[in-house]
């Protein structure tokens, strides 16, 4: 096909940009104010932009752990933090960070067990006693589902965005090898993502090729490669519960999740959930996602819907915006009504 006059001036334009700047993608992180938070970790706090009044209740984006944080805020113009600050709601991350040396020994039961409520009361408190809204993607969906099975903790709602939900199409790793995470992650942890899309990945680079004049692709497509060479190292002891815990053992068929000796209920989840699944995700498919919902019967609320995209891209891929990301805005909408109808009869029993 004959390239058009303006696909050649936009390839050019987009050369250019890579020659100036060695990128097209914009990836900036998006700024935030930080605090550390124990054991270990960093609560990141976003502010709607200047003049906007931030209304209901804060949002907080779960750290998948495995996985950079750095998922929430891809690039500018796709990063899902910017999105929602935007809309004029307070939004916090919480951020474990590339692990020290030191943390290699640390189960996952101190992040998931102690980090994660600390997180959620910090939030809370930080924004005048609220309820937190949590959005969590892939493993970070699972840590939030494991945070509302417990009652005391001040949650409004659980976004989960493809959580895996039992045995997936990538191997899980030995112990041997999840001790080898500890030293070279990138390597193993980057590849989940690539073979669970293999078709795609090795077509890529003709599809760049082929597409140099599409600037939101390529910005895309580097931003990508950017989040999977952040891939962090990963605790020893605390990969291979997860693997071999959760995604193995296929922990939720019995309803139940089970990590580092505690165990939560997902019957005992209360608070309402939205799940989102990706139509093209191969590690967390659309009827093993459907399978979570069936089992949070104490949930006066579950809704579950379709998205386009695969585990990371129905997140944060281009058509998130048109797509997943309505499907959250939504809930949070209704996660503000749902908040002050509950302040309003609070208000009214204490009159």
């Amino acid at each position: 096909m004959k390239p058009s006059p303006r696909s050649v001036r936009d390839a050019a334009a987009n050369l250019v940009r890579k020659a100036l700047n060695g990128r097209v993608a914009d990836l900036r992180p998006l700024p935030a104010e930080a605090a550390e938070l124990e054991p270990w970790g960093c609560l990141r706090r976003y502010r709607p932009p200047e003049g906007v009044i931030p209304t209901g209740p804060p949002v907080l984006f779960v750290s998948p752990l495995a996985a950079p944080a750095r998922c929430y805020d891809l690039r500018r113009g796709c990063s899902l933090v910017e999105h929602v600050v935007a809309r004029g709601r307070r939004g916090y991350l919480i951020d474990t960070g590339p692990p020290r040396f030191a943390d290699r020994g640390a189960a996952l039961a101190e992040w998931a067990g102690r980090t994660l409520p600390a997180a959620i009361r910090a939030v809370s408190r930080d924004a005048g006693g609220q309820p937190v809204q949590l959005v969590g993607w892939s493993l970070g969906g699972v840590f939030s589902l494991l945070a509302a099975a417990d009652s005391t903790l001040p949650i409004a709602s659980v976004a989960a965005v493809s959580v895996p939900a039992g045995p997936v199409s990538v191997p899980a790793p030995s112990a041997g090898l999840s001790r080898m995470l500890g030293e070279r992650p990138n390597a193993v942890l980057a590849n989940v993502f690539r073979i669970a899309d293999v078709d795609k990945y090795l077509l890529r680079p003709y599809k760049i090729v082929t597409r140099i004049d599409n600037a939101e692709f390529l910005a895309q497509a580097e931003a990508v490669d950017h989040f999977l060479g952040m891939m962090p190292t990963a605790p020893g002891r605390a990969a291979h519960e997860v693997y071999a815990t959760y995604l193995r053992e296929n922990a939720p068929r019995g309803g139940r999740i089970e990590v580092g000796g505690r165990r939560a209920r997902l019957a005992d989840v209360r608070a309402p959930v939205l799940l989102i699944a990706g139509r093209a995700d191969a590690v967390a498919p659309v009827p093993a996602v459907r399978s979570i919902a069936r089992l949070l019967t104490g949930s006066g609320l579950v809704r579950f819907v379709t998205a386009s995209g695969g585990h990371l891209g129905v997140l944060t891929g281009p058509a998130a915006r048109e797509d997943a990301w309505t499907h959250l805005d939504r809930w949070l909408d209704e996660g503000v009504l749902r908040h002050g109808i509950r302040a309003h009869r609070r208000e009214a029993a204490t009159v």
